[in-house]
């Protein structure tokens, strides 16, 4: 396994559509084994391929967040949504692409998402609470869109602006 560079918005490739995974392979594998790997050191809880350059429907989570719980990690691959609850929940979300800020952003409380696991097999789970707000963020990615894409246009751009100079600063350093 190896750590792979995380993507900062504003890059093109976090705004394009993922490609579907066609079969998994080794390399897909190892993919998913970098991005955990690559979240965890972060730390995240949540990493779509898009984020790592690549431009696949693929993303990994986990949402275990109490410290005596053990790691839960999940990769979903080619995952959708199939069913999405009315109810709503609110929750501040960032982003590893857009590192250090925030937003309250309002999704449905609970999703039902179909995925192909590394084994090959077709799944499915319900998911409520942060796993249910942590996929449709890892979804957005694989669709080419951001959190702050749900943000007013003022407080967008004044955001990009923010990382615009923060990616300046890095490129000096």
């Amino acid at each position: 396994m190896s750590l792979r560079p995380i993507l900062l918005h504003p890059d093109p490739r976090l705004k394009r559509v993922a490609d579907p995974v066609q079969a998994v392979t080794s390399e897909v594998r190892q993919l998913a084994a970098d991005m955990l790997e690559t979240m965890y050191e972060a730390p995240g809880i949540g990493l779509a391929a898009p984020q790592v350059g690549v431009g696949l429907r693929l993303l990994v989570m986990d949402c275990a967040k109490r410290e005596d719980a053990p790691p839960r990690p999940m990769v979903l691959i080619n995952p959708e949504i199939v069913w999405s609850s009315e109810a709503t929940r609110s929750y501040e979300e960032g982003c590893l692409s857009i590192p250090e800020h925030y937003a309250e952003i309002v999704r449905p409380a609970e999703v039902r998402v179909r995925w192909t696991g590394l084994d090959g097999a077709e799944a499915e789970t319900h998911f409520a609470g942060l796993w249910a707000t942590c996929v449709q963020h890892e979804i957005d990615h694989l669709n080419g869109r951001l959190f702050i894409d749900y943000l007013t246009p003022l407080r967008r751009q004044l955001i990009t602006r923010k990382m615009q100079k923060l990616k300046r600063e890095l490129a000096r350093a």
